[in-house]
């Protein structure tokens, strides 16, 4: 069975070990957009930490989980969003105001949308988490 999406894969691997009250997951394979994601997830206290270990095979990551996260998943199809459009999409995925984050692709990397409301910054939406 071909991975048509990988980040959609790996954020249900997160979402399904929390759901289940896991402490660790793999997520094979991973790539640099997954690490990004991760380090916003490390970041804003979602996960605990990860590790990227490299094999024959690929690369893949071993995640810590903290138990925080409620809702994870990607966001499909991939949005593009201005400055003033970021409040319709909160509504859209984020459960309450200031509650949550949602990750966004810009010309300066891959910030979530507070970061990118301060900045100034449009961009692609990738994936939410609260």
């Amino acid at each position: 069975m071909a991975n048509n999406d990988l980040m959609a894969n790996a954020l249900s691997k997160l979402k399904n070990a929390s759901e289940r009250g896991k402490k660790e997951v793999d997520i094979y394979p991973s790539s640099k957009t997954i690490t990004k994601i991760l380090d916003l997830l490390q970041k804003d206290g979602y996960i605990e930490s990860y590790e990227n270990n490299e094999t024959n095979k690929g690369v893949f990551t071993k995640v810590k989980l903290s138990g925080k996260i409620n809702n994870i998943g990607v966001i499909k199809p991939r949005f593009s969003v201005k400055l003033d459009t970021y409040e319709k999409f909160e509504k859209r995925y984020l459960p309450a105001k200031d509650f949550g984050r949602i990750f966004v692709s810009t010309t300066a990397g891959i910030i979530n949308h507070l970061e990118a409301k301060q900045q100034n910054k449009g961009g692609v939406l990738l994936a939410y988490v609260y």
